[in-house]
Protein backbone atom coordinates (compact mmCIF):
# COMPACT_ATOMS: atom_id res chain seq x y z
CA UNK A 1 0.00 0.00 0.00
CA UNK A 2 1.18 3.17 -1.37
CA UNK A 3 2.36 5.71 2.20
CA UNK A 4 0.58 8.81 2.27
CA UNK A 5 2.29 12.00 1.73
CA UNK A 6 -0.10 14.21 3.93
CA UNK A 7 0.72 11.65 6.64
CA UNK A 8 3.95 11.85 5.88
CA UNK A 9 4.74 15.33 6.29
CA UNK A 10 2.32 16.30 8.77
CA UNK A 11 3.99 13.62 11.32
CA UNK A 12 7.26 15.42 10.93
CA UNK A 13 6.22 18.39 11.97
CA UNK A 14 5.71 19.97 8.58
CA UNK A 15 3.14 21.31 6.24
CA UNK A 16 1.04 20.03 3.69
CA UNK A 17 -0.30 21.78 0.66
CA UNK A 18 -3.94 20.78 -0.40
CA UNK A 19 -6.47 22.44 -3.96
CA UNK A 20 -10.11 21.58 -4.15
CA UNK A 21 -10.55 19.93 -8.03
CA UNK A 22 -15.06 20.57 -8.16
CA UNK A 23 -14.45 19.75 -12.03
CA UNK A 24 -15.24 15.81 -12.45
CA UNK A 25 -12.28 15.20 -14.55
CA UNK A 26 -8.89 13.20 -14.16
CA UNK A 27 -7.08 14.97 -15.91
CA UNK A 28 -7.74 18.24 -13.94
CA UNK A 29 -6.67 16.33 -10.58
CA UNK A 30 -3.75 15.04 -12.58
CA UNK A 31 -2.50 18.56 -13.21
CA UNK A 32 -2.64 19.87 -9.95
CA UNK A 33 -1.00 16.58 -8.60
CA UNK A 34 1.86 17.53 -11.48
CA UNK A 35 2.26 20.59 -10.74
CA UNK A 36 2.92 19.67 -6.91
CA UNK A 37 -0.05 19.91 -4.49
CA UNK A 38 0.63 17.65 -1.79
CA UNK A 39 -2.81 16.38 -1.38
CA UNK A 40 -5.61 17.03 -4.32
CA UNK A 41 -9.61 17.20 -2.75
CA UNK A 42 -12.17 16.11 -4.70
CA UNK A 43 -15.93 16.35 -3.49
CA UNK A 44 -19.06 13.72 -3.82
CA UNK A 45 -20.40 16.24 -0.91
CA UNK A 46 -21.18 19.01 -3.55
CA UNK A 47 -19.55 17.29 -6.67
CA UNK A 48 -20.50 14.98 -9.81
CA UNK A 49 -17.61 12.83 -9.83
CA UNK A 50 -19.16 9.19 -10.23
CA UNK A 51 -17.20 6.02 -9.33
CA UNK A 52 -15.52 5.44 -12.63
CA UNK A 53 -13.99 9.21 -12.59
CA UNK A 54 -12.68 8.98 -8.92
CA UNK A 55 -11.48 5.60 -10.10
CA UNK A 56 -9.73 7.47 -12.68
CA UNK A 57 -8.85 10.30 -10.23
CA UNK A 58 -7.10 8.19 -8.07
CA UNK A 59 -4.51 6.26 -10.64
CA UNK A 60 -4.20 10.27 -11.86
CA UNK A 61 -3.11 11.01 -8.78
CA UNK A 62 -0.76 8.30 -7.82
CA UNK A 63 1.25 8.55 -10.54
CA UNK A 64 3.05 11.60 -9.63
CA UNK A 65 2.85 10.76 -5.62
CA UNK A 66 0.14 12.90 -4.36
CA UNK A 67 -2.43 11.92 -1.79
CA UNK A 68 -6.46 12.12 -3.28
CA UNK A 69 -9.14 12.79 -0.14
CA UNK A 70 -12.85 12.45 -1.05
CA UNK A 71 -15.05 14.42 1.01
CA UNK A 72 -17.35 12.08 1.12
CA UNK A 73 -21.41 12.53 1.12
CA UNK A 74 -23.38 11.83 4.41
CA UNK A 75 -25.19 8.09 3.50
CA UNK A 76 -24.27 4.42 4.60
CA UNK A 77 -20.95 3.19 5.42
CA UNK A 78 -20.39 2.31 2.00
CA UNK A 79 -20.37 6.02 1.06
CA UNK A 80 -17.52 6.40 3.40
CA UNK A 81 -15.62 2.98 2.77
CA UNK A 82 -15.59 2.87 -0.79
CA UNK A 83 -13.27 5.37 -2.10
CA UNK A 84 -10.69 3.79 0.83
CA UNK A 85 -11.15 0.42 -1.32
CA UNK A 86 -10.52 2.48 -4.98
CA UNK A 87 -7.31 3.47 -2.71
CA UNK A 88 -7.98 7.32 -2.35
CA UNK A 89 -5.49 8.54 0.34
CA UNK A 90 -8.17 9.69 2.62
CA UNK A 91 -11.64 10.97 3.25
CA UNK A 92 -13.24 14.15 4.91
CA UNK A 93 -16.57 13.36 6.64
CA UNK A 94 -18.44 16.80 6.36
CA UNK A 95 -21.02 18.43 9.43
CA UNK A 96 -20.40 16.49 11.83
CA UNK A 97 -22.83 16.96 14.84
CA UNK A 98 -21.85 15.84 17.94
CA UNK A 99 -19.65 12.70 19.39
CA UNK A 100 -21.30 10.42 18.71
CA UNK A 101 -21.54 11.31 15.25
CA UNK A 102 -17.40 10.48 15.55
CA UNK A 103 -17.52 7.76 17.06
CA UNK A 104 -19.55 6.20 14.59
CA UNK A 105 -17.29 7.48 11.63
CA UNK A 106 -14.50 5.77 13.39
CA UNK A 107 -16.08 3.01 14.13
CA UNK A 108 -17.12 2.61 9.88
CA UNK A 109 -13.52 3.96 8.57
CA UNK A 110 -11.32 1.86 10.53
CA UNK A 111 -10.39 -1.68 10.72
CA UNK A 112 -9.79 -3.91 14.38
CA UNK A 113 -8.44 -2.75 16.61
CA UNK A 114 -9.58 0.90 16.33
CA UNK A 115 -13.21 0.32 14.39
CA UNK A 116 -15.25 -2.02 12.51
CA UNK A 117 -14.87 -1.16 9.11
CA UNK A 118 -16.44 -4.20 6.72
CA UNK A 119 -13.59 -6.14 5.68
CA UNK A 120 -13.18 -6.52 1.38
CA UNK A 121 -9.26 -6.83 0.41
CA UNK A 122 -9.98 -7.68 -3.11
CA UNK A 123 -9.63 -3.69 -4.46
CA UNK A 124 -6.91 -1.70 -4.92
CA UNK A 125 -6.37 -0.54 -1.84
CA UNK A 126 -5.76 -4.09 -0.40
CA UNK A 127 -4.25 -5.12 -4.02
CA UNK A 128 -6.08 -7.12 -5.03
CA UNK A 129 -6.23 -10.16 -2.11
CA UNK A 130 -2.45 -9.73 -3.01
CA UNK A 131 -1.25 -7.85 0.45
CA UNK A 132 -1.29 -10.10 3.61
CA UNK A 133 -4.43 -9.68 5.36
CA UNK A 134 -2.97 -8.74 8.52
CA UNK A 135 -0.72 -6.37 7.02
CA UNK A 136 -3.82 -4.92 4.63
CA UNK A 137 -5.35 -4.19 7.76
CA UNK A 138 -2.76 -2.79 9.74
CA UNK A 139 -1.49 -0.22 6.50
CA UNK A 140 -5.24 0.58 5.94
CA UNK A 141 -5.03 2.15 9.68
CA UNK A 142 -1.49 3.97 9.20
CA UNK A 143 -1.51 4.91 6.27
CA UNK A 144 -4.94 5.84 5.29
CA UNK A 145 -6.35 9.70 7.03
CA UNK A 146 -9.74 10.00 8.53
CA UNK A 147 -11.05 13.79 8.62
CA UNK A 148 -13.95 15.29 10.64
CA UNK A 149 -15.17 18.40 9.57
CA UNK A 150 -16.43 20.46 11.88
CA UNK A 151 -18.75 23.33 10.46
CA UNK A 152 -21.22 23.99 12.41
CA UNK A 153 -21.91 25.44 15.67
CA UNK A 154 -23.90 22.21 17.16
CA UNK A 155 -20.68 20.28 18.20
CA UNK A 156 -19.28 23.21 19.81
CA UNK A 157 -20.28 21.94 23.14
CA UNK A 158 -18.47 18.79 22.77
CA UNK A 159 -15.88 19.83 20.73
CA UNK A 160 -13.03 19.47 23.34
CA UNK A 161 -14.26 15.23 23.88
CA UNK A 162 -14.42 15.42 19.67
CA UNK A 163 -10.69 16.10 19.18
CA UNK A 164 -10.12 13.53 22.16
CA UNK A 165 -11.27 10.89 20.64
CA UNK A 166 -9.13 7.99 19.49
CA UNK A 167 -9.22 6.90 15.83
CA UNK A 168 -8.95 9.59 13.19
CA UNK A 169 -6.56 11.75 12.12
CA UNK A 170 -7.59 15.24 11.69
CA UNK A 171 -9.88 18.02 12.74
CA UNK A 172 -10.82 20.53 9.42
CA UNK A 173 -12.72 23.89 10.27
CA UNK A 174 -15.12 24.72 7.66
CA UNK A 175 -15.66 28.39 7.25
CA UNK A 176 -18.10 28.74 4.91
CA UNK A 177 -21.14 26.71 6.60
CA UNK A 178 -20.06 28.01 9.98
CA UNK A 179 -20.75 31.07 8.74
CA UNK A 180 -24.18 30.17 7.44
CA UNK A 181 -24.60 28.50 10.80
CA UNK A 182 -24.05 31.32 12.85
CA UNK A 183 -26.59 33.51 10.93
CA UNK A 184 -23.59 35.50 9.68
CA UNK A 185 -23.46 33.99 5.91
CA UNK A 186 -20.10 35.13 4.42
CA UNK A 187 -18.80 37.05 6.64
CA UNK A 188 -15.52 35.33 7.69
CA UNK A 189 -14.35 37.88 9.88
CA UNK A 190 -17.39 37.54 12.01
CA UNK A 191 -15.47 37.29 15.96
CA UNK A 192 -17.49 33.47 16.59
CA UNK A 193 -15.61 32.64 13.69
CA UNK A 194 -12.62 33.60 14.52
CA UNK A 195 -12.52 31.69 17.49
CA UNK A 196 -14.19 29.02 16.22
CA UNK A 197 -11.22 28.39 13.63
CA UNK A 198 -8.23 29.35 16.19
CA UNK A 199 -10.29 26.98 18.95
CA UNK A 200 -10.55 24.21 16.21
CA UNK A 201 -6.70 24.71 15.81
CA UNK A 202 -6.18 24.86 19.31
CA UNK A 203 -7.86 21.45 20.72
CA UNK A 204 -6.33 19.51 17.53
CA UNK A 205 -2.91 19.87 18.60
CA UNK A 206 -3.86 19.74 22.05
CA UNK A 207 -5.43 15.95 21.71
CA UNK A 208 -2.35 14.93 18.63
CA UNK A 209 -4.57 15.43 15.63
CA UNK A 210 -3.93 17.50 13.01
CA UNK A 211 -5.37 20.89 12.02
CA UNK A 212 -7.03 21.78 8.96
CA UNK A 213 -9.09 24.24 7.20
CA UNK A 214 -9.31 26.77 3.87
CA UNK A 215 -9.13 29.80 3.17
CA UNK A 216 -7.28 32.18 0.55
CA UNK A 217 -3.22 31.86 -0.32
CA UNK A 218 -3.21 35.34 1.28
CA UNK A 219 -3.97 34.33 4.88
CA UNK A 220 -1.62 30.73 4.90
CA UNK A 221 0.66 32.61 7.43
CA UNK A 222 -1.61 33.47 10.07
CA UNK A 223 -3.30 29.69 9.69
CA UNK A 224 0.06 28.56 9.82
CA UNK A 225 0.83 30.73 12.84
CA UNK A 226 -2.50 29.58 14.68
CA UNK A 227 -1.26 25.65 14.18
CA UNK A 228 -3.15 24.56 11.33
CA UNK A 229 -0.38 22.34 9.41
CA UNK A 230 -2.77 21.70 6.25
CA UNK A 231 -4.99 24.18 4.43
CA UNK A 232 -6.83 24.03 0.93
CA UNK A 233 -5.86 27.13 -0.56
CA UNK A 234 -8.09 27.25 -3.84
CA UNK A 235 -9.88 25.05 -6.61
CA UNK A 236 -9.98 24.74 -10.11
CA UNK A 237 -13.07 27.03 -10.89
CA UNK A 238 -11.77 29.81 -9.27
CA UNK A 239 -8.23 29.26 -11.18
CA UNK A 240 -10.11 28.80 -14.49
CA UNK A 241 -12.66 32.12 -14.41
CA UNK A 242 -9.89 34.08 -13.55
CA UNK A 243 -7.91 33.49 -16.56
CA UNK A 244 -10.79 33.22 -19.13
CA UNK A 245 -11.70 36.59 -17.46
CA UNK A 246 -8.20 37.90 -17.66
CA UNK A 247 -8.36 36.73 -21.36
CA UNK A 248 -11.87 38.46 -22.66
CA UNK A 249 -10.85 41.67 -20.99
CA UNK A 250 -7.65 41.92 -23.17
CA UNK A 251 -9.63 40.75 -26.32
CA UNK A 252 -12.16 43.67 -25.20
CA UNK A 253 -9.66 45.77 -24.81
CA UNK A 254 -7.84 44.88 -27.92
CA UNK A 255 -11.35 45.17 -29.81
CA UNK A 256 -12.30 48.97 -28.40
CA UNK A 257 -8.74 49.73 -29.08
CA UNK A 258 -9.11 49.05 -32.53
CA UNK A 259 -12.34 50.44 -33.31
CA UNK A 260 -10.91 53.68 -31.70
CA UNK A 261 -8.33 53.68 -33.73
CA UNK A 262 -10.67 53.69 -37.08
CA UNK A 263 -13.29 55.93 -35.33
CA UNK A 264 -10.11 58.44 -35.50
CA UNK A 265 -9.71 57.92 -39.64
CA UNK A 266 -13.41 58.69 -40.06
Amino acid sequence: MRASKVLQKLRSGGFASCIKINISNAQVAEIAALCGFDCVWVDQEHCTPDWDVLNSQVWATKAYNADLMVRVPRGSYSDLIKPLEMDATGIMVPHIMSLEDARSVVQMTRFHPVGRRPIDGGNADGAYTNMDFQEYLAAANKERFVVLQIEDPEPLEELEAIAALEGYDMLFFGPGDFSQGIGAPGDFTHPRLLETRARVAALARKYGKFAGTTGSIDHLESFKQMGYQFVSVGADVVGLSAYFKNLVSKIHSSVTAEQKGNEAYK
